[in-house]
């Protein structure tokens, strides 16, 4: 696939806020999310103040993905429900809209994958994945995640109750 540009990842910083409601208000993305509807400025103020919290701790992090050329905000990707004894968690990854389709995301995948095994000393992330979201079941294979099984019915929708497609990778 053709890269416009090279991505990287960064922290989350206070410069965020507008950028994070930009994508956290996005309607298209709440039916692939657990978002239930508009994110307030102020509670995302109240989240960014506490995003550099130790990820042993909260046991979540989110990274803002970046073009290398400008250095502006196109996506996150996060990590989230880390178990520590079992050394895995949880993967998502949102890009803007105008973005989507010029392999970012599987960039970004790619690194935070990176991340996971060389710097938290991971052992395995997983995803779970709607089982209408093409795009997104595409990304994961794409990525080296293999398919490990269905939830019936796990996801409810607008439409009704949706089946989740499971993903792990082995770091």
């Amino acid at each position: 696939m053709f890269l416009k540009a090279s991505i990287c990842l960064r922290a989350l910083e206070p410069e965020d806020l507008d950028f994070l409601f930009s994508l956290e208000n996005d309607p298209d993305i709440w039916g692939v999310s657990d978002t239930m509807g508009p994110v307030s400025k102020h509670a995302l103020r109240e989240y960014l103040t506490h995003a550099t919290a130790d990820f042993y701790v909260v046991r979540q992090s989110r990274l803002v993905v970046i073009t290398e050329i400008s250095s502006t905000p196109i996506g996150v990707v996060d990590l989230f429900e880390y178990d520590p004894l079992h050394q895995r968690a949880g993967i998502g990854v949102t890009i803007l809209a105008s973005q989507r389709r010029h392999g970012y995301a599987r960039q970004a995948l790619e690194l935070l994958k990176v991340h996971a095994r060389q710097v938290l000393r991971l052992h395995q992330l997983y995803a779970t994945v709607g089982a209408g979201n093409s795009p997104s079941l595409r990304l994961f294979r794409a990525a080296g995640f293999r398919r490990v099984g269905t939830r019936h019915q796990w996801l409810r929708t607008a439409n009704g109750w949706e089946d989740a497609v499971e993903w792990q990778c082995l770091l």
